[in-house]
Formats: structure tokens, sequence, C-alpha cells
């Protein structure tokens, strides 16, 4: 039976990039990427971008002010582009919510009008964090419930986006439901804290001779998108000195592993699988998996 969407999640350097590619040599599968920051092109270093093509890889100039309404669009894209093929698309990422985006119909809000941020902004630090509180109470309760007045991003976002007609905290979020666009198995990399710590660490000095340093530098002599100035150890590997560099990154990496874990546990319906071993041997209990519940096509010759 066709139709069968395989994704992966996972925190960083728990070997999403080498499961999925083990997978793709055993079924007639193709990979889509649901990494935030492997959209763009001209850091592949930095965003440890695999030499096996994949779909949305590289897709952004790194002026491109990337959303996650956009990657939805051409995540969706490529996926029934793929299932159409009679393959499987293998999702694999660590961005959790461009994960979601692809396997479903998120709603997600309209752009805020021309100036609401940076008008939100002035509200907030001219008039203090209870008076922006109370203009957001006002506008849309649920929100303001939500939040306490001195978490000044998300209070000058839940503002913005009730600007847009939309809201922080909605009727109905599929943020976490079960609701997919196709029938998907969701596959949680799990990989002990220590030894992902071990990973993010070699992985990070493995950056620096691979010339990460003239990269980040390079990037940062040009035009940058403020989303793609978010890319993690961009401006440690272009400012410090290596050493100092690699301990930075790897410290912010390691928080963000922890975050991605959390994300982990929250995600509905995932099957949870070891990626303590080799690739090749991770892809088969997951294969197991997914045999288990639907036949999944056999890998074409060539």
């Amino acid at each position: 039976m066709s139709g069968l969407v395989l994704a992966l999640f996972g925190p960083t350097a728990s070997g999403k990039s080498a499961v999925a590619e083990a997978l793709a040599e055993r079924i007639d599968a193709e990979i889509v990427s649901a990494d935030a920051m492997q959209a763009y092109r001209g850091l592949p270093i930095l965003t440890n971008q695999s030499e096996r093509p994949a779909r949305l890889v590289g897709i952004w100039p790194l002026d491109h002010e990337g959303s996650v309404g956009e990657y939805q669009r051409l995540a969706h894209a490529a996926i029934d582009e793929i299932l159409a093929a009679a393959r499987v698309p293998i999702v694999a990422g660590g961005t959790g919510l461009y994960l979601r985006a692809a396997l479903a119909e998120l709603e997600l809000p309209p752009a805020p009008p021309a100036g609401a941020r940076a008008r939100w902004e002035r509200l907030y630090d001219e008039d203090g964090p209870e008076r922006a509180h109370a203009a957001l109470a006002a506008r849309d309760p649920a929100a303001a419930a939500a939040l306490h007045p001195n978490d000044r991003r998300r209070v000058v976002r839940a503002l913005e986006l009730e600007d847009a007609g939309a809201s922080l905290r909605p009727a109905r979020d599929r943020l976490w439901t079960e609701e997919t666009r196709h029938p998907t198995l969701i596959v949680g990399l799990d990989v002990p804290p220590a030894i992902l710590a071990e990973r993010i660490d070699q992985r990070t000095r493995a950056m620096v001779g691979r010339g990460v340093v003239a990269e980040a530098r390079a990037a940062l002599a040009g035009d940058l998108s403020s989303t793609a100035r978010k890319t993690m150890g961009l401006e440690e590997f272009a400012s410090l000195p290596a050493e100092q560099a690699v301990a930075a990154v790897a410290r912010r990496t390691r928080q963000y592993a922890a975050y991605q874990r959390k994300w982990l546990r929250r995600l509905p319906d995932a099957v949870s699988v070891s990626a303590v071993r080799p690739p090749d041997a991770t892809a088969d209990a997951i294969l197991e998996v997914a045999r288990a519940r639907q036949r999944l096509p056999a890998r074409r010759a060539g």
C-alpha cells in the first residue's frame, strides 16, 4: 500500500541525515529537509548540509526572509510530488515547527501589518510591561492569560498577531494534534544526553577543519536576512578565536539539543528508536516498525 510518509526528528547530532540516507538506500524514497537553516545556501558547513541531494536544502539566498508559511507550501508540494511518483517521502530535520508544517495543515497567521512590531515594541518600552500586557488583555484575553508581562518578546508577538487578525493562543491549535495530510510514521531518534554532548563537541570541532570560519565571515560580509542571521554559530565563528568559538557554539548547541528533546517528547504519536547504533542499524529498526504498519515500496534498481 502506497502513500506513507516517514518523518525523522531528533536533537542536533542524533544522526538524522545519516539515518535518512540509509533509509533512502533501502527503499524507493526521497529526502525532504525540515531544517530551517539548511534551507539557506552559503552555509553548508555551519548548517551541516549533506552532500547527498535532498529537497528544500539550499533553496534560499542568505538575504531571503524565510518563513514557516513559505516553507509549508514548498514542503507540501514536494511531498505530494514524491508520493505521486509512488515513492516514500522521508521528512527529516530538527526544526520542530518545520517538521509539523511539512506533515500537517497548520493554520499559520497572516503577515502582520507593516510597522506593527515596531509600534508594539515602542509601547512596551515606553509605557512599560504592565500597560503593554493590559493592552493585550483588552484585545486577546486568552493570549494575555498565558503570558507574563515581563516576557517582552512574546507579549509583542501576541500584539502583532492580534493586529493581523490571529492569536498566539488560537481556539484550535493543530501543532500538537495527531492530524497529518497523509498517513505518517513519525520516528524520534533517541540518544542519551551524555553521548549527544560528546557528538556535538566532536562535530563542532570538525567544522573548524572544514573551513567554517571562512564560511561564516563570508556570509557576514554580505547581505543577511534577519532569519539567516539567527544561524547558530555564525557570529561566534566569524568573530571569536577558534577555541573560544568552538566552546561557545558547542555550549549553545547542547542547550538547543535539550530544547529539541522536549519537542520530541511532545510530538504526537511518535515512535522512539535508539540512534546510538550505526545509521544502517537504526534504519533497519525503523523499517521493521514501518513494514509492520504498511508495506513500503522496494527500492528501484539504479
